[in-house]
Formats: structure tokens, C-alpha cells, sequence
């Protein structure tokens, strides 16, 4: 039977080239989702060059959704003078390629080519996010059959694609993150995409350049398998490596996002490279009776470095650690020694539900050490934060704290004003030249140390123990710590701009 004139025409609808109500919402949902996806995953690549701060996150949600709105725009305004069959299948193969090569590129930037990183980063979120979205508007185009359900298509299409998008970010938040490395998921999602290129191609006869669009996904998935920048283990919030010390035998160094975290000698836990650690064993020694055991709680866990010196040094000592990385917590189990520090336990948890789940007076000891990459937790900082601190502390209990901080060390004086509005008695320990104590000197910033308790502290012990360690390190409290506090105001739950005062 030969074919009517009225053929070609027939076969221009939507159904006839295999896009139907189910196709299509499956083709919204799962580009919207992929779309998130591949925001969640940039920002985990991007956070051991850049740091896991709050202007990273913001760069990055603010191109994803420049991403969405271009694509929204052009993808409907090209769908109304080209045939929309031919875009759908270019549009999720180049996203494809694009996601599959994203942790080679970023990565190989990153190591030879720092200075054009956000370019690209910014290239690799703004391509396939304005390529997925166009999928809706083109989709849309094509089911858009009749003016009399024009609205049903719209409203439906639009609400496929929103939990579309709600599903990519639960899954990669709650999933596929605590699952697989984050070049995996971007490797698998892009592989994902190159096949529904070739489906939406044969459904709609639109095979070219799916083959060129295939071996780019494989050479991208052969690159990110050697690029630069690996990790020894991923997790849900760091890149994590283990790099031994060549100097000592039992040297260990935690690096998280390519940062020195912790140092740990596997055979003499009262070895203390860091100068900060120093310093807070100086205080801690000095703050207590020599050898007494203690009943010990550490915000951030990292290498377990005091938890483990603390075990040593004062026997029937029980540290809790309240660590929010699982992933780093196995890292301590399982290369790091933990199995070996009688009396220390990790709770994979945030330390700030991990301090009000804990009795009043129950700890003459509280350890603040969490960081995440170059930024700090800001609800570990807060007034109310601290006032939980006081509350666990006994009556003669002490909270030493690792702060981090450079430039005109905002952070660090907007954290001690804090402390002091909470403690009686606060103490600040660093470089002279960072603390105040030596005008001459210009403040560099780095690790300083806090000290808070409501009692007196033996200073004068403190500073000889810091002496006896050579760390360098001086003691500002009284009038000196007020000139250097100036200022600074305090940090509450409702306002503490920490990443913006350590980016100053």
C-alpha cells in the first residue's frame, strides 16, 4: 500500500516519532534531576581548590541557575524556528560528554592551569545545565498539540520537571554521594545521557554526531581515571588522602581537600608535630593534675591526634568525638589506628547535636577542632553554641579550641569577643605578632588556640609549657586581649558571617 500525501504531515506529531506523555515526562524529570545533580557534584569537585565556604556555594548555585534560565530561554526560542525533533538528542549527548569529562577537566586545571579554574568550572555547570534545561521548552513544543490543552501540558511538564529536580538533589545529597566517588556519579550520570541520546535518535531518526558524542564519554571516562587530584577516599564532605612522613616511620598526615588536617605517629601518640596541637596539650597539661584521667568531648575528629594523646598521657581518660564525616571516621578506623586509642569513641554526627545530647557538668574537658576544607562550621561558633559548651562543662571544666583565621583576623576577634561574653575567664595563644603582643610585627594569621573556662587558668604554667615545647607561641588575656578584640562583634545563631570575616 503506498503512502497518502498526508503522511509526511502524519508523521510530524509527537507520537508518531516515539515522544509521547510518558516519554516526554521522563525526558523533564530526568534532566531536570540531572541538572542538580551536576551542581552538587561540581561543588564537592571544586571544594578542595576553592574551599567548602559559602561564596563557593553561591558561585555555584548562582551559575546553575543562570544555567536553567538561559536554557529555559533559548531552548524554547530555537524550538520555535528548528524542528524540535532535532534537538533533543544533541542536547543530552553533548551534556553527556560535557558531565563525563567535567572531573578530567576541572582536576587537570586545577594541578597546571589554576588561574582559568572558575572559567572552566563555570563552563563545565553552564553547559549541560543550559543544554538539560532546554529539554523542557523543546519537550513542551513538541507535545503542544492542541491550544485546547495548553495549559495541562505546560502546568504538567512544569511540575514533572520541579520533582524532577527536588529527586536529583535528595538522591545525590542522601545517595549517590555516601555510595561512590564523585567522578563516578558524574561518569555514570554522563553515560546515562549519551544513551538517551542515541534512544531519543532512533526514536526520532536524528543519529548524527552521537558516535563522536560516544567516544568523547569514553575518552572523558579514560581521563578521569588518570587525572591529577585523586583522592584516596571520597566522601560525602571531603577528598581524603592518607600521605606518609618519610622522616618518621609511623608518620601519617590527614590531608582533607588537599589541606594538612591532622598528623599522626602510628607508634608514639605523644608525638605533636603540629604547633597548634602543642599548644593545646600545653593547656590542657598544665589546666589539670598531671596524669588524671579526664572525661573528655572533641568537636571534630580529623586524625584523632588529641583524643589519642589524651589516652596516652592520662590513662582511663574517655574522649567522645563528635565527628560528622563517616568517611573520615573509617579512615581512622582502618589506616589511621583508631582500633588502638583505648578510650576514644566517634560518633558520626554534627557537634552541635552531638553537645545537646550531652548531660550538664558531664565533661571537664571540651576540644574544639572543626574545619571543613578552608571554611569553618558557623554554627560551631555562635553564642548559643558556646553556651552549650559552658553547660557540659563541669565547674572547674576548660573548652580549648583550634581557630583559624588570616588577614586582619576578623573571625578570630569576632570568636574571642564570643567567648568572653560566655566565660569568665578567656585566654587567646598564637604568634605574638597575630595576638597583639608584638606591634613591630606584622600579623600573618594561620592557627591561634582559645582558651575559656570559669575558673582561673595557671597562665604562667601554660606559657612555660608553650616555652618547653618551642612553639613560639605567647599568652594574651586581660587589657591586652581587650585592645585586640577591639571592636569585633558577637557571632549569635542569628548573625555570623564567618565566611565572609575569614575571606576579609
Amino acid at each position: 500500500m503506498t503512502r497518502s500525501s498526508s503522511s509526511p504531515a502524519a508523521e510530524d506529531t509527537p507520537c508518531t516519532y516515539g515522544l509521547g506523555p510518558r516519554v516526554a515526562a521522563v525526558l523533564v524529570f530526568g534532566c531536570s534531576a540531572a541538572v542538580l545533580v551536576v551542581e552538587i557534584a561540581a561543588l564537592r569537585l571544586l571544594a578542595p581548590y576553592l574551599g567548602l565556604t559559602l561564596e563557593t556555594s553561591t558561585m555555584v548555585i548562582g551559575i546553575a541557575l543562570t544555567a536553567i534560565a538561559l536554557g529555559s530561554w533559548l531552548g524554547g526560542l530555537i524550538a520555535d524556528r528548528v524542528d524540535p525533533r532535532w534537538l533533543i538528542g544533541p542536547a543530552l549527548g553533548i551534556s553527556g560528554a560535557v558531565v563525563a569529562l567535567t572531573p578530567a577537566v576541572l582536576r587537570a586545571t586545577a594541578e597546571w592551569a589554576p588561574p582559568i579554574l572558575l572559567l572552566l568550572a563555570s563552563l563545565t555547570i553552564l553547559v549541560p545545565g543550559a543544554l538539560l534545561s532546554a529539554v523542557t521548552p523543546i519537550v513542551t513544543k513538541l507535545r503542544l498539540t492542541s491550544l485546547a490543552e495548553t495549559g495541562s501540558v505546560v502546568g504538567r511538564l512544569s511540575g514533572v520537571g520541579t520533582v524532577g529536580a527536588i529527586v536529583g538533589t535528595v538522591l545525590t545529597g542522601f545517595v549517590l554521594m555516601s555510595r561512590w566517588p564523585v567522578s563516578g556519579i558524574l561518569i555514570g550520570l554522563g553515560t546515562l545521557l549519551v544513551v538517551a541520546s542515541v534512544l531519543i535518535g532512533w526514536r526520532t531518526r536524528t543519529w548524527r554526531g552521537i558516535t563522536a558524542l560516544t567516544l568523547a564519554l569514553i575518552a572523558g571516562s579514560l581521563a578521569a581515571t588518570v587525572a591529577p587530584g585523586g583522592c584516596d577516599t571520597e566522601t560525602r564532605y571531603h577528598c581524603v588522602r592518607v600521605v606518609a612522613d618519610p622522616d618518621r616511620s609511623g608518620g601519617r598526615v590527614l590531608v582533607l581537600d588537599g589541606l594538612r588536617h591532622s598528623y599522626v605517629d602510628l607508634d608514639d601518640p605523644t608525638h605533636l608535630e603540629f604547633t597548634y596541637v602543642r599548644a593545646i596539650a600545653s593547656v590542657v597539661d598544665t589546666a589539670f593534675p598531671e596524669g588524671a584521667p579526664l572525661s573528655a568531648h572533641h568537636l571534630g575528629g580529623g586524625g584523632l591526634t588529641i583524643p589519642r594523646y589524651l589516652a596516652a598521657t592520662r590513662p582511663g581518660t574517655r574522649s567522645a568525638v563528635s565527628e560528622i564525616d563517616g568517611g573520615v571516621a573509617r579512615v581512622d578506623r582502618d589506616r589511621l589506628g583508631l582500633r588502638s586509642a583505648p578510650g576514644v569513641t566517634v560518633r558520626v554526627e554534627d557537634g552541635r547535636l552531638g553537645l545537646r545530647r550531652l548531660d550538664a557538668g558531664s565533661r571537664d574537658l571540651v576540644v574544639g577542632d572543626a574545619f571543613g576544607g578552608v571554611s569553618v562550621p558557623w554554627h560551631l561558633t555562635t553564642l548559643e553554641a558556646m553556651a552549650d559548651v559552658r553547660r557540659v562543662l563541669d565547674e572547674d571544666g576548660l573548652y580549648v579550641a583550634n581557630l583559624i583565621d588570616h588577614g586582619d583576623l576578623a573571625f578570630a576577634r569576632a570568636e574571642a569577643a564570643t567567648l568572653r561574653a560566655t566565660f569568665e575567664h578567656v585566654a587567646l595563644i598564637g604568634k605574638p605578632a597575630d595576638i597583639g603582643i608584638a606591634p613591630s610585627g606584622t600579623a600573618r594569621g594561620g592557627n591561634l588556640v582559645v582558651l575559656a573556662s570559669t575558673r582561673p587558668i595557671d597562665l604562667r604554667a601554660a606559657q612555660d609549657a608553650l616555652d618547653a615545647r618551642q612553639t613560639g607561641w605567647r599568652i594574651a588575656t586581660g587589657n591586652d586581649l581587650t585592645s585586640w578584640i577591639g571592636d569585633a562583634k558577637l557571632l549569635t545563631d542569628d548573625y555570623a558571617p564567618v565566611d565572609q570575616l575569614l575571606q576579609s
